[in-house]
């Protein structure tokens, strides 16, 4: 076996899963800003500090409302350049407090007694918010800049809350949009590398695009056209399963077997490789193909 053919396939393989997570991104980010689905989780953590009723007059505070990303109305507003402001997606603990403590009136200048504090505290909007609050003034914290103190953590930490909470939903929408694209074009990496090895046209340029794609400074902007350009033209990844080279006819029970068990196994290494993200692909391309990362396939491009 010929270690830099072997090295070549490799490099062939993770170039594919690198254009198919890139689209899988692009996919994603789609969904994302379609649904706004990064403001919805932060809203959700919202209504634990105002309330369910209290959260849509909460976030037209100026100081948040300054904070709403501008992006375009729909798919088809590039056309007429027509933008809107979106959901809230991310507020930092500070503004946040400061944002709490003017909209419930609790003004951190004013000294209160503490009979006069949970009267105030009282007439807050019932919240996780306002129990925590109280529950603080319960055990003998009545000074409010220690109130805001206490209160700036408990936002921090609902704020890390909401972010983890997007990237979970945005990791189940790589998956499942991985699942469906390898699917749909019927990528298997077991006939994918079997073609690679055969076939030295396909290995040579497929590892000289490869080499193309790490001589961008950043593979997360890469230009997703032009690399599922390249895909096209290795013309080893295509739309239909129809392309799929099935057993001959007459082929016995067995070899249908062993056809079905490998296409499985093909199709759910893809999902899993590609489910990995663009930018891991990319990291794992640039070591390999470039002299620093050990050098392989041509690696004589610059990273």
């Amino acid at each position: 076996m010929s270690i830099s053919q072997a090295l070549e396939v490799v490099i062939g393989l993770i170039f594919i899963y690198y254009v198919l997570g890139s689209m899988v991104s692009l996919m994603t980010q789609w969904i994302n800003e379609a649904f706004e689905t990064r403001g919805r989780s932060l809203e959700k953590h919202l209504m634990k500090i105002v309330g369910d009723k209290q959260v849509g007059d909460f976030v037209k505070l100026p100081q948040l409302e300054a904070l709403r990303p501008i992006r375009y109305k729909n798919l088809f507003s590039f056309i007429t350049s027509s933008t809107e402001p979106k959901k809230l997606e991310k507020v930092p603990a500070a503004t946040l407090v400061d944002s709490y403590f003017d909209f419930v009136g609790l003004s951190a200048t004013k000294e209160f007694k503490l009979d006069e504090l949970k009267e105030a505290i009282n007439s807050f909007p019932d919240s996780e918010g306002k129990q925590a609050i109280l529950k603080w003034v319960d055990q003998g914290v009545t000074n409010v800049e220690d109130l805001r103190k206490r209160t700036f953590t408990y936002f921090s930490g609902l704020m890390d809350q909401a972010g983890a909470t997007f990237k979970s939903n945005a990791r189940s929408f790589v998956i499942m949009l991985s699942i469906f694209l390898t699917l749909l074009l019927g990528t298997d990496s077991i006939q994918l590398a079997q073609t690679l090895w055969t076939n030295a046209g396909v290995r040579a340029l497929a590892v000289a695009q490869a080499e193309m794609a790490v001589q961008q400074q950043d593979g997360s902007n890469a230009n997703v056209d032009d690399l599922v350009q390249q895909l096209i033209d290795l013309n080893i990844v295509r739309i239909g399963w129809w392309q799929a080279d099935l057993p001959e006819t007459g082929s016995s029970p067995k070899d249908w077997g062993t056809f079905v068990v490998l296409k499985i196994l093909g199709l759910g290494l893809t999902m899993v490789a590609v489910s990995q993200g663009s930018s891991f692909w990319y990291d794992v391309l640039k070591k390999i193909v470039t002299p620093s990362g050990g050098g392989g396939g041509g690696g004589e491009a610059k990273g």
